[in-house]
């Protein structure tokens, strides 16, 4: 092969790393957990409606009791980044199930409001009468699996529009 084309396959393989380098920097104060490759879990959010205010992460274990007032395990706050993706690095204390829920706390403060928005791992699909009656998305939709290593899911954030609970755009 010749010196341009060792250059041309070489160039190749920095321009394919590239968009891995470039992905959203990892929040949270325990990015370098995740960083490293250490077992937690990345919380890719979008879907903001404003770049204002702060995004919590709670992490539950997989049971029945996940959403109840106090059952999370970790919980993370951070400001809103001005643009991106918001990869939030969450501790999972051991291998296993989990679910992981989202507030965008539009205001930051705080206090849960109908402009807020919110998601959960898996994305299920959430109506707003769930919202009023306070009934949880199944397990089956929101669970995910972490082992020694850390994991990635993503979560798009849903707002309250009219009679609906759905994402932006």
């Amino acid at each position: 092969m010749s010196k341009f084309g060792m250059l041309s396959v070489a160039a190749a393989t920095i321009a394919l790393a590239v968009p891995a380098a470039a992905d959203a920097v990892i929040l949270g104060p325990d990015a370098a957990t995740c960083a490293n490759g250490n077992r937690g879990v990345i919380v890719n959010v979008t879907g903001f409606k404003q770049r204002s205010g702060k995004v919590r992460v709670q992490l539950y274990a997989a049971k029945s009791s996940f959403l109840d007032k106090g059952a999370w395990i970790e919980r993370v706050d951070v400001a809103v980044p001005a643009a991106g993706t918001a990869a939030i690095c969450v501790p999972v204390p051991s291998a296993g199930k989990y679910v992981v829920s989202v507030r965008h706390d539009l205001n930051g403060n705080g206090k849960s409001d109908m402009k807020d928005g919110g998601g959960f791992s898996g994305n299920p699909d959430v109506k707003l009468g769930d919202l009023i009656s306070k009934r949880k998305p199944s397990l089956a939709q929101t669970s995910f699996a972490v082992g020694e290593s850390t994991a990635k899911i993503n979560v798009v954030l849903n707002y309250v529009r009219g009679l609906s609970f759905e994402p932006v755009g």
